[in-house]
C-alpha cells in the first residue's frame, strides 16, 4: 500500500494513486476538530464561529492537495520544481489556515496536552521565530536532506511535517490563536515579514536558480517530465526567491493599512476631545 509519496524509477503517468496516509491525516484533523468543537459547545453551551471552521478545513484542503496525488507524486519523485511548489503550499496556505481556524480556547488545550505551551511561547517571538523558520528552510532544502529523506515514505513524511511545522513557527508572531502570544507592534510585524519571509529565501533561491549543475539526485536522476534537471531547479529557485511575495507582501499591506487606519482614528478621536478640554478648563 502506498503511505506516503516518495522518490521512484518509474516513468511518470497521469493514472491517480491516491496516498492513503494523506487521507488518514486529513480526515483525522477534521474528525479531531469536529470532535472538540462538538465537545466544547455540550459544555459551554458556546458554538464555535462558523469562519474558524471554513478557515480550518480550506487549511486540510490545503495540506490534502500539497500532499497527495498529483502535487505530492510530482514533488516527491520527478520535479523539485513541484517540491518548492509543496513547501509554499505548506508554509503559505495550510499553517496559517490551520491557524486561523483554531479557536484560542483549543489551541490552549492542545498545546497543555502536549506540554508545548512554553516552547510555543518561545517560538512566538520573532526573532527566534525569525531563526527557526530559516533554519527549517535551510535544513529541508539542503541537498543532503533531500536525496536522504525523499528515498522513503516515511522520510517524505518527516520533510513535510518539517515544512508545516516550519509554516506554524512563521505564522506564529502574527496570528497565534493564543492573542496575547501575537506581536502586538505592527511596525514590528512588517519587518518580521519581511526579513524572515520576503528577505532570507532569496538567498538559497538564488543560489538554486543560478547553480550550473543539478544539486539534487533525487530530481536529476528522475525519469523527465517535461523540463530538463537544470530547468526544472532553476524553477525551484525562481519559486523560492519570489513565489511567496505576493502572499508576504499582501498580508504586509494589510497590517499596514490597518496600523494607518487605527492611527487616523486615534488621531481623530483626540481632536473630538480636545475642544471639550478646552471648555472645561474655561469653565474653571
Amino acid at each position: 500500500m502506498t503511505w506516503w509519496c516518495s522518490a521512484l524509477e518509474r516513468p511518470w503517468d497521469w493514472t491517480p494513486r491516491p496516498y492513503f496516509g494523506v487521507w488518514l491525516l486529513c480526515a483525522a484533523l477534521g474528525a479531531g476538530y469536529w470532535w472538540a468543537v462538538r465537545s466544547h459547545r455540550d459544555h459551554s453551551g458556546q458554538a464555535i464561529d462558523s469562519r474558524k471552521a471554513w478557515q480550518f478545513f480550506a487549511g486540510v484542503l490545503g495540506l490534502w492537495v500539497a500532499s497527495d496525488w498529483p502535487v505530492g507524486a510530482l514533488g516527491g519523485a520527478y520535479l523539485s520544481s513541484v517540491h518548492m511548489l509543496q513547501y509554499m503550499l505548506y508554509t503559505l496556505l495550510a499553517a496559517p489556515m490551520l491557524m486561523l481556524g483554531t479557536p484560542q480556547w483549543m489551541a490552549q488545550a492542545a498545546l497543555r496536552s502536549l506540554r508545548l505551551d512554553h516552547a510555543w511561547h518561545l517560538l512566538t517571538r520573532p526573532l527566534i521565530a525569525a531563526i527557526v523558520t530559516n533554519v527549517l528552510l535551510l535544513a529541508t532544502h539542503a541537498p543532503i536532506s533531500v536525496d536522504l529523506l525523499r528515498a522513503t515514505q516515511l522520510g517524505s513524511f518527516v520533510l513535510d511535517m518539517l515544512w508545516l511545522i516550519s509554516g506554524l513557527v512563521l505564522w506564529g508572531p502574527i496570528i497565534s490563536p493564543i492573542r496575547h502570544e501575537r506581536t502586538s507592534s505592527p511596525l514590528v510585524k512588517i519587518v518580521y515579514l519581511f526579513a524572515a519571509a520576503a528577505l532570507m529565501p532569496m538567498i538559497p533561491g538564488g543560489f538554486l536558480a543560478f547553480a550550473s549543475n543539478p544539486l539534487y539526485s533525487t530530481y536529476e536522476l528522475a525519469p523527465r517530465v517535461g523540463l530538463t534537471a537544470l530547468a526544472d531547479q532553476q524553477l525551484a529557485g525562481v519559486l523560492m526567491k519570489v513565489g511567496n511575495v505576493p502572499v508576504i507582501w499582501a498580508v504586509m499591506g494589510v497590517i499596514w493599512f490597518r496600523w494607518y487606519e487605527s492611527d487616523r482614528a486615534s488621531s481623530a478621536q483626540r481632536r473630538r476631545d480636545r475642544p471639550a478640554t478646552r471648555i472645561e478648563a474655561g469653565s474653571h
